[in-house]
């Protein structure tokens, strides 16, 4: 396991459209190793969830941890299949270091995604499980919180030293 480097605002990659892993790859120690150095890689930085695109590579894998007794959970390909709701949330994005802003996102999602093994699974989550989704789907999509902000709720907060 390694960690490995973020992508930062004004970086092209965050722009661009990853693409599906092919369902013989998931399983490949290319895939597997990424899955476990982005774990690392979220985990030293305090994320909550990590796109492969956030750290250079434009593949359709997400890692989510809230933190709780279940651990890391892993979605490749996801697709959200329905939402529900919306919530304002306060949020933040590893790869815009130190500043947060209000956002809107479903308070519900049902996403369908291949897990780290290669089964083919559904969620249906709520409060910060279906922002943290949410979120990082729009990685996948090239798209970045920035550009959903609520207008005049941008802060940097001071990193402490």
């Amino acid at each position: 396991m390694a960690i490995r480097n973020l992508r930062y605002q004004g970086d092209e990659i965050l722009k661009k459209k990853s693409r599906e892993v092919p369902e013989e790859e998931i399983s490949s120690e290319k895939i597997q190793s990424l899955i476990d150095d982005m774990i690392e890689t979220m985990h030293k930085y305090n994320g909550v969830g990590l796109a492969a695109v956030q750290v250079g590579i434009l593949k359709r894998v997400i890692v989510i941890d809230l933190y709780d007794d279940k651990g890391p959970i892993v979605l490749i390909n996801p697709v959200i299949l329905k939402t529900k709701g919306e919530q304002e949330v306060e949020e933040g994005c590893l790869s815009f270091p130190n500043e947060f802003a209000k956002i809107i996102r479903p308070a519900e999602v049902t996403a369908e995604y291949t897990d780290r093994y290669g089964k083919r699974m559904k969620v249906k989550a709520k409060e910060l499980l279906a922002q943290a989704i949410s979120h990082e789907v729009d990685h996948l999509n090239g798209e970045v919180f920035i550009d959903k902000i609520i207008p005049g709720t941008l802060e940097y907060v001071e990193p402490e030293n």
